[in-house]
């Protein structure tokens, strides 16, 4: 049971985990995190400092934000820039640099760019603006898809016309077994994302711990469920085994959402996708399905392919891959800051990169 932060109880629990991780972490272990809200709690919390130095926590690429390939922020930038179109988005893809500019510049250049907090909202701009086309832009795992999903069978259902969606979705389980199989990265057990798990469930990570002997828990984001979720995967290894836990479970079930899983299958399907610093990965996009064509921005406004190369000396890639820890990266915190960011790892508030640069200047005061 979670106790509220600084109480008496927390504390002491907080005391019992790092005993027993000091306990089990008799030699190294190195712990990825793939969900970005995880990689903000373990820098906010300190974790890292707390933990035993034989216990590492690296960062993935657990931001949706900062995997979205740059050939497609060109392109959503390029579509926001025509003439009678409002692009609606989450507000943490305004300040996202694109090869020449971002949607916060073509807004004061005089394009129509709306910050949403949901794609109802999204829907509700196009139903007051008949005379111009709505485009949301669709970036997220697992997570925000099944609203994505929602937001393109009420557009057909109410004969929505001028609304579409800009699919730029991930899917986590192909970028784990990438991971998995990089013969440069050497992770012993992964955190797993807690919003994203309580879409698709456990069956699609089982792969990690029987094929790559990997284990992982599924965690919240409250300091005492990863450190709880530490000691787990330390009790894994110190048991000879490999297994795909939840620690979250107020949220997530085996079996995750069955409701949300249909919706994001009657609508979408699995397709290559290009992720920021790692590539094509198989099977690791949503594409929307040709059923819903009609509000697919892609064949609405047949929009051409963009191939932009990275932003140069930006290693965000790099980050996202756990290769290196930000600060290893020769423009953090020098040309590159929350306030002037080169690469989306510091623009997101859930980068990997905004959390180190943010939280660690508290022990460098």
């Amino acid at each position: 049971m979670l106790m509220k932060k600084g109480s008496r109880e927390a504390l002491a629990q907080a005391e019992d985990y790092l005993a027993e991780i000091r306990s089990l972490a008799v030699k190294p272990f190195t712990i990825m995190e793939v969900c970005g809200t995880h990689t903000v709690a373990i820098a906010k919390h300190a974790l890292r400092e707390l933990l035993p130095p034989t216990v590492r926590l690296i960062s993935g690429p657990g931001c949706p934000v900062c995997v979205t390939d740059s050939s497609d922020i060109d392109r959503y930038l390029f579509l926001a820039a025509q003439p009678k179109v409002i692009t609606t988005t989450f507000g943490d893809m305004i300040r996202v640099p694109g090869s020449e500019k971002n949607l916060q510049a073509l807004r004061a250049e005089g394009a129509d760019v709306r910050v949403v907090y949901s794609t109802q909202d999204a829907l509700e701009v196009a139903r007051k603006n008949p005379d111009k086309e709505v485009v949301f832009l669709g970036v997220g795992f697992e997570t925000t898809a099944p609203t994505v999903a929602v937001s393109l069978e009420t557009a057909r259902r109410e004969g929505l016309n001028n609304y579409s969606v800009l699919s730029m979705h991930k899917i986590v389980p192909p970028v784990l077994r990438l991971l998995a199989e990089d013969p440069k990265l050497d992770i012993d057990a992964f955190l797993d994302p807690g919003h994203v798990c309580a879409i698709i469930g456990l069956k699609p990570l089982e792969f990690m711990a029987q094929e790559f002997g990997k284990p992982g828990v599924v965690t919240g984001f409250e300091a005492l469920d990863i450190l709880e979720a530490i000691a787990m995967l330390l009790r894994q290894r110190s048991e000879r085994r490999a297994n795909i836990e939840i620690q979250y479970h107020q949220v997530v079930r085996a079996e995750g959402n069955p409701h949300a899983q249909r919706a994001v299958e009657r609508v979408f399907k699995p397709v290559d996708a290009s992720w920021r610093g790692m590539g094509l990965i198989p099977g690791s996009g949503l594409e929307i399905r040709a059923e819903f064509g009609p509000w697919d921005a892609v064949r609405k406004f047949s929009l051409p392919q963009f191939y932009s190369p990275d932003t140069p000396g930006c290693q965000c890639g790099e980050v996202l891959k756990g290769r290196i820890d930000p600060p290893q990266c020769s423009l953090f915190g020098k040309r590159c800051t929350p306030l002037k960011p080169v690469g989306p790892c510091m623009v997101s508030s859930e980068g990997s990169c905004a959390a180190y640069y943010r939280y660690s200047q508290r022990s460098d005061d």
